[in-house]
């Protein structure tokens, strides 16, 4: 039981992105969310969640016992990947937020007027904000959404300062606080207490060393590296031209569910992978393959070896954001676009394209589908997280969260943490 002033209470709460941290800080959350299938996952991590319509639950129930506020509105109606009905809307959103902070309520009358009804639950943080104010909560506020909405929270940010707090707003990139994906959201931080100003960065595109301006900041975490693809356990596949290793057929076949992650057909990795290295390289048996299996049928795939002479093609692994023509790919030694999944035109794939320039001699592997788990885990969740649904709920939930890492340095000043380039805690 929670009490004293030391809730967190989460609005539009997910799956659990500021929840995990808050965890590993030993810190109890509530999150408030109406997604069934967010809602079981949250359940099965464990973590304390009411599910309900943000718009319709009383606000003052939290007022006397709130330190800490956080709010991630739904940004389908706003966000790059959706139809941003939500920017034709925005002065809309603009004007309840203005009406909210004095307790009045025109959110029936303005709802009417909205082209997308989502639009308005970016107004909602503002009723809870007004509510905890007449008691003096919370402590502190930290809200996170897409950068478009940059402009409203600019807007919060006025009437929090009006109210006595400190208050920063602006654009971070995940990938300079650990996250193997080059997410940029708009960020609100505000503090009744401290001043406040976002986390300093510990990663950068290039490793920079400490100097006498500061410490130095780490490579951005490539997805090779979130993965595990620099571990002995779960090397990168290998392809072999004409055929898959042992000669059998390609390991990906067309329209194959097979990731990355668990092939069967898997070669070897460095710890500090270069582009060059992470390539598809061909196998052959000769003496020393003889020699471990046999020449029988005891041999893991019987049958005559392949043929792979010096034109055998070399594949690199990459990450295409969706379906499009434009999509973003990224090599598997960079960090990942920015992951957003809601329709099949959004799926993300691993794509092969050739380590090295000229002529190939041989097709490329088949595109795979990234799994749910993957993805989780470039959004910085723990590896075993117990995602809920069926695969397109489970990206859903994925794909609309706050990165855990990311949400970590933005709360780590309000809760007195201090976190590191070194502290790898949230991705175990």
């Amino acid at each position: 039981m929670i009490t004293g002033r030391d809730l967190v209470v989460d609005l539009f709460a997910g799956p659990g992105g500021w929840s995990v941290p808050l965890h590993r800080f030993g810190i109890r959350d509530v999150g408030l969310e109406w997604d069934e299938w967010a809602c079981k996952t949250r359940a099965a991590a464990g973590l304390l969640t009411i599910r309900t319509d943000v718009a319709m639950y009383p606000a003052r129930i939290f007022a006397g016992r709130t330190r800490g506020f956080i709010a991630s509105p739904p940004c389908q109606a706003w966000s790059m990947a959706g139809k941003r009905l939500g920017l034709v809307d925005q002065p809309l959103v603009h004007q309840s937020v203005a009406d909210l902070a004095v307790g009045r309520d025109t959110r029936e009358k303005l709802l009417a007027a909205c082209r997308d009804e989502r639009s308005l639950l970016a107004a909602e943080p503002m009723r809870y904000l007004h509510a905890l104010d007449s008691v003096g909560e919370p402590e502190w506020v930290a809200m996170e959404e897409v950068p478009d909405v940059l402009p409203l929270w600019k807007q919060y940010a006025a009437i929090l300062r009006s109210w006595g707090f400190s208050v920063w707003t602006g654009i971070l990139n995940a990938a300079d606080y650990g996250v193997p994906q080059t997410r940029k959201r708009a960020i609100l931080l505000a503090s009744r207490v401290r001043t406040a100003e976002p986390p300093p960065p510990t990663h950068a595109r290039v490793a920079e060393p400490e100097s006498l301006f500061g410490p130095g900041r780490a490579r951005w975490v490539s997805m090779a590296e979130a993965l595990g693809w620099g571990a002995t356990d779960r090397p990168v596949p290998t392809v072999c031209a004409g055929g898959g290793p042992g000669g059998g057929p390609e390991p990906f076949p067309s329209g194959a569910r097979q990731t990355l992650a668990n092939s069967r057909d898997r070669g070897t990795w460095t710890a500090q992978p270069a582009a060059e290295d992470i390539v598809l390289k061909p196998q052959t048996r000769g003496a020393g393959w003889t020699a471990r299996h046999g020449s029988r049928g005891d041999s893991p795939a019987y049958g005559p070896a392949p043929t792979c002479t010096g034109k055998a093609t070399h594949w690199t692994w990459a990450l295409r954001s969706n379906n499009q023509s434009n999509a973003t790919i990224r090599g598997v030694d960079e960090p990942a676009g920015t992951l957003f999944f809601g329709h099949r035109a959004n799926e993300c794939t691993w794509v092969a394209s050739p380590a090295h320039a000229g002529v190939q001699e041989t097709a490329p592997p088949a595109p795979i589908r990234i799994t749910a788990a993957e993805a989780g885990t470039l959004q910085t969740f723990p590896t075993d997280y117990p995602w809920q649904g069926t695969k397109g709920q489970q990206f859903s939930q994925i794909g609309n969260a706050v990165p855990p890492r990311l949400a970590a340095h933005l709360l780590a000043p309000h809760l007195d943490r201090i976190l590191t380039a070194d502290d790898f805690t949230l991705a175990a």
